[in-house]
């Protein structure tokens, strides 16, 4: 190595100030509280971008990548079995990191305002470090065991933070949904990673590689099955079908964690480890398939959801279901380096969605249903340019972000085949529908009369504003780092990890077309809107009062949460409760109790009765006692019964 990072500083500095908080932050002012929370991922986001500089040369030492550190007590060692606790940085880990760390550190800033008269602000920020403790780990683990602890860890952080409101059932009911949907995936995950040490020997991703690189004519079978494993745990994670259902109901939480949840961390957590496992779906062509018609189907899937959703917070949950999809179409044509530049743009905007949402609900008073809001722009000028920005750039409006990177993802996949001009078709009408949807929310809420009988305007903090100034910024310009062939900057920076696929190269015209295509499409969904809600405001309602059945059928998102109360939750519950109630607390437990305290209560009847405090009982039971021992002795058959338990009286002795 030519220089040295301190890389474990990166987790250690978020999870010091969770034990700061956690363990003091009750007795501690809000200001000192806001304070520690700030300087834990502020201080961790120094200590990335000093990385960043070193390994782009600036600087007086340049790391060679990927850099390790490895604890040098083996975390376990046993037999065949050796790993390290070991993190690595290399270009894939750093470009998360810069976003997880950056973005989280600008949510946290934005939290101050937000949640400033909250009760166990204390509470929340430390959930909010430890959140960032885990992602960082996830993000650096050199190693899938080490992963998983990061990958669990966030699912438990997500939990506390999306039930944070205790007193609200819908959100402690919302955090148990995404911490049980989540240890679904999870399993999946799991087996995977029994298969890697079946198969491997190691769980260690450059081992992995370097044994595939040794075996080229490894194709296929247990890799296929390993590949499908760890995608079951990644479509939990990224919430793809049909393991989606638990993030709509993470919008119960506040609109931070939102924000985080959403735009850098956990959601991204399932992408980012098919890429950094990516050696093992090169291998199986089948599993890559898999991976590209899920991601295509929930595109589609949640964009369909997205047109009739009333609550702010929901479209944008379903936006980011259907754009992760984007993510997963890209690593199922194997664009590896397009869905990490559409993970990082998605970063900018969709963050800035949500804190810009939060800021209108502040403004309204919590009011979160679109149909009650409207004029908006004149009271929230700031916040309302910043929705502009992020809603251009989700739509994939040239030189917005989201234009980059979405058609980028599209371009890849129509290069993939007949069947990738399929997945592109699929991408190509969900850009429509995204477009769509994103209008009806800037025009249901800033647009148009207030319809709120008593709207609640107060003001933004500077702490949420400014924030929502700087995504805005990286939103509008944040896509160029991709623009170019093989996705530019970006590309060659990440080509060291992803490779550079000839989907991901530029083709001249044809690329050209299909980018005035995609941007066509998202003018007709700007077009369809605008129709639908400035021009003709009673239309929609017209529309959904015709068409009844699909109208009642995309409210209730499919009914898909219904089928699975039906068939899963239900059927387990009355199991449980037969076999765990019934059968165990009732018969067996129950049963149990109820003869012991028989036999109890049969033998204290007797002993009450000789413990009478009556001297003439005492006495009676003392002769009658020396009777019995009398008759006992005299009989004959005494010898032989105390022969039979091994005792010898000696009748004539002394």
């Amino acid at each position: 190595m030519n220089g040295s990072l301190d890389l474990l500083l990166i987790p250690v500095l978020p999870f010091a100030g969770f034990l700061l908080n956690g363990l003091l932050g009750r007795g501690l002012p809000k200001w000192l509280v806001g304070t520690i929370a700030l300087l834990a991922p502020l201080a961790s986001f120094a200590v990335v971008l000093r990385a960043a500089l070193a390994v782009w040369g600036i600087g007086s030492t340049t790391p060679a990548l990927p850099y390790v550190e490895t604890c040098p007590i083996p975390w376990i060692d046993t037999g065949t079995l050796h790993i390290d606790f070991s993190f690595v940085l290399d270009q894939l880990s750093l470009v998360m990191l810069l976003i997880v760390t950056g973005v989280g550190f600008l949510i946290h800033i934005y939290s101050v305002g937000y949640m400033g008269e909250e009760e166990g602000y204390w509470r929340f920020f430390a959930y909010l470090n430890l959140f960032l403790f885990f992602m960082t780990v996830l993000v650096l683990g050199g190693n899938a065991l080490l992963m998983f602890v990061g990958w669990e860890g966030v699912g438990l952080a997500s939990y506390l933070l999306i039930g944070f409101w205790l007193h609200k059932k819908s959100a402690a009911d919302a955090g148990y949904k995404a911490f049980i949907v989540n240890r679904i995936g999870d399993f999946g995950f799991l087996i995977g990673l029994f298969l890697l040490l079946a198969n491997f020997g190691t769980l260690t991703f450059a081992e992995i590689a370097s044994k595939l690189e040794a075996n080229p004519g490894w194709q296929g079978g247990a890799l296929t099955a390993i590949a499908l494993c760890l995608l079951v745990g990644a479509a939990g994670k990224s919430a793809q079908l049909p393991l989606y259902v638990w993030l709509p109901d993470a919008m119960e939480g506040p609109t931070p964690v939102s924000a985080l949840i959403h735009a850098a961390t956990m959601v991204t957590a399932g992408v980012y480890m098919i890429v950094r496992t990516h050696f093992l779906f090169d291998r199986s062509p089948f599993a890559l398939a898999v991976v590209a018609i899920v991601g295509a189907a929930t595109a589609l899937f949640a964009a369909t959801i997205g047109l009739v959703q009333t609550d702010i917070k929901r479209v944008l949950a379903y936006s980011t279901v259907s754009q992760l999809g984007y993510m997963f179409l890209g690593c199922g044509v194997a664009a590896y380096s397009a869905a990490i530049f559409h993970l990082v743009t998605h970063a900018f905007f969709k963050a800035l969605l949500f804190l810009s949402a939060g800021s209108v609900i502040h403004a309204m008073g919590g009011e979160q249903d679109m149909r009650k809001m409207g004029g908006l722009r004149k009271s929230l000028p700031v916040t309302f340019w910043c929705m502009t920005a992020a809603v251009l750039a989700i739509g994939g409006f040239f030189p917005f972000a989201g234009f980059f990177s979405k058609d980028a993802i599209l371009y890849a996949a129509f290069l993939h085949g007949t069947g990738g001009k399929v997945l592109w078709f699929v991408g190509f009408v969900t850009a429509l529908l995204t477009s769509f949807y994103m209008f009806r929310l800037w025009y249901l809420t800033f647009l148009g009369e207030p319809r709120s009988e008593a709207p609640h305007h107060h003001a933004t903090p500077a702490s949420m504003w400014s924030v929502c100034v700087i995504l805005a910024l990286l939103s509008i310009f944040g896509g160029w780092i991709g623009f170019g062939d093989g996705l530019g900057r970006l590309g060659a920076f990440l080509s060291p990890v992803t490779g550079i696929r000839a989907a991901e190269t530029g083709a001249g015209n044809l690329e050209l077309y299909l980018s005035i295509a995609a941007v066509a499409m998202a003018a007709l969904g700007w077009w369809i809107a605008d129709r639908l809600y400035r021009q003709r405001p009673q239309r929609p309602a017209e529309l959904a009062a015709s068409l009844v059945g699909p109208y009642r059928v995309l409210s209730n998102k499919y009914y898909v949460d219904e089928f699975y109360r039906a068939t899963f939750v239900k059927p387990l519950m009355g199991i449980s409760t037969y076999v765990l109630d019934w059968m165990v607390d009732k018969a067996l437990l129950g049963g149990g109790v109820w003869v012991l305290a028989g036999i109890a209560k049969f033998f204290g009847a007797i002993l009450q009765r000789w413990q009478s405090g009556n001297l003439r009982s005492y006495a009676g039971w003392l002769a009658a006692g020396a009777a019995a021992v009398l008759l006992f002795i005299l009989l004959p058959w005494s010898s032989l019964l105390a022969t039979w338990f091994g005792i010898h009286l000696n009748w004539g002795g002394h």
